[in-house]
This record gives C-alpha cells, sequence and structure tokens, in this order.
C-alpha cells in the first residue's frame, strides 16, 4: 500500500505568509499572533491542548482530527524545531513543546548541522542533513508502513512540493496580512497545474484550501 506525503492545518495569512519576521524563543511566530493565526484550530472540539469541554464541530473540526489519522512519521524544518541557527551551541533546547510533544511518532528534522536523536515521552526526534527525497524515503522507514506527515514550516514545505512529492496539502488561510516573513505562496493558483483543489470559505473569514494530487 502506498504510503502517502500529508500536509494538515498548514495555516498562512491572506499574503501568504506561515509565519513573520524576528522569530525567537520567546516568539515561534516572529511578529505573527499565533492566538490570531489559528483561531480557527483552538476553537474546535478537538483541538488536543482544549482545557475545557465544548468547541466547535463540523469541517474544521474533522481537519483538525486528520492531522493524527494512520501517521507514522513526521517531517519538519529545523526552524520549527527551534529558533537556534547555524551550528548547535545548545544540545538542552528539546524543542517548543516540553516533555510531551504533540507527534507520537518519529520526526525527521531537517538541518544542515545534525545533533545526536533524543526521545521525550513516544515522539523521537532525528536531525538529518538530507534533500527532500532522502528524507521522504528515511521518514517512510520510520512511518512502518502508515503515512508521513509535513509538518513545516513553509520553506521546508515548499521544498517538498517544488520535488513533487507531496500527495495531499490542507491549507487554512486566515484574514490577516503580515507583509513580511516565511511565505509559502504568493497565490494558491501556483499549484494549479499539480494538484485538484475543494476551496472552503468560511463565515469567520478563514479560507480552507484542500488539495490532491491530480
Amino acid at each position: 500500500m502506498s504510503q502517502l506525503l500529508r500536509g494538515h492545518n498548514i495555516t498562512v495569512s491572506r499574503d501568504g505568509y506561515a509565519a513573520g519576521e524576528g522569530q525567537s524563543l520567546e516568539r515561534p511566530f516572529g511578529h505573527a499572533d499565533p492566538g490570531t493565526m489559528f483561531a480557527w484550530a483552538f476553537g474546535t472540539a478537538s483541538w488536543p491542548n482544549r482545557t475545557e469541554p465544548g468547541g466547535s464541530r463540523g469541517l474544521e473540526d474533522y481537519l483538525t482530527r486528520e492531522f493524527h489519522r494512520n501517521i507514522g512519521a513526521e517531517i519538519m524544518g529545523r526552524h520549527k524545531f527551534g529558533p537556534q541557527r547555524g551550528p548547535w551551541t545548545d544540545h538542552e533546547w528539546q524543542g517548543w513543546w516540553g516533555d510531551e510533544p504533540p507527534f507520537h511518532t518519529p520526526v525527521l528534522v531537517l538541518t544542515h548541522h545534525p545533533r545526536p536523536s533524543f526521545t521525550l515521552s513516544d515522539t523521537t526526534f532525528h536531525f538529518v542533513d538530507a534533500d527532500p527525497q532522502t528524507a521522504l524515503e528515511l521518514a517512510r522507514e520510520a512511518a512502518d508502513g502508515k503515512d508521513v506527515r509535513l509538518g513545516g514550516g513553509a520553506t521546508t514545505i515548499r521544498a517538498f512540493l517544488d520535488a513533487d512529492l507531496v500527495d495531499t496539502l490542507h491549507v487554512a488561510v486566515v484574514p490577516v496580512e503580515l507583509g513580511a516573513g516565511t511565505r509559502l505562496w504568493t497565490s494558491p493558483d501556483e499549484l494549479a497545474d499539480r494538484y485538484h483543489v475543494d476551496v472552503v470559505p468560511r463565515p469567520d473569514g478563514v479560507v480552507h484550501h484542500l488539495f490532491w494530487r491530480r
């Protein structure tokens, strides 16, 4: 059975940026406000960090649940993992997520500066210097027959799109403009020659784009 490479809940501004400028330890998304960018997901009944009952059902709740369905490994870029640049100077840094990361699978972190693997709870992080095709092959081996999730950030997602490796992709476009940062696209029409797409606008101004390979 084919192992798909899937992108889920990738959230960008109306002008195509997935993160703002000035990423730091205190601001993982730079000048972008994650509370605004991800409000559509935070409000769903299935958001994993929900501390109170309730939350919305329907399409956005389904999209939130799909994040984990049949996923055996994740690929992410180094800047999703943390704010450091260049050679690693602090191996004590183990990501933004604390002792129980939300992935529950092996995670391949793409970096030109590999470091030893480590495990937190049921997530093991591996640091690899690899092109997209090689990284996908490694992730599929780690996924034990399940699909692979392409986690971001935007530069990593774009590299896999440009290598024609992504099978399905969900992008939520939120009604804010960032003006600068890390951009996924100028327009979703850039993918129209390779993907079918359903476009679903929501009452709050969020527009969900669901792509699958032609």
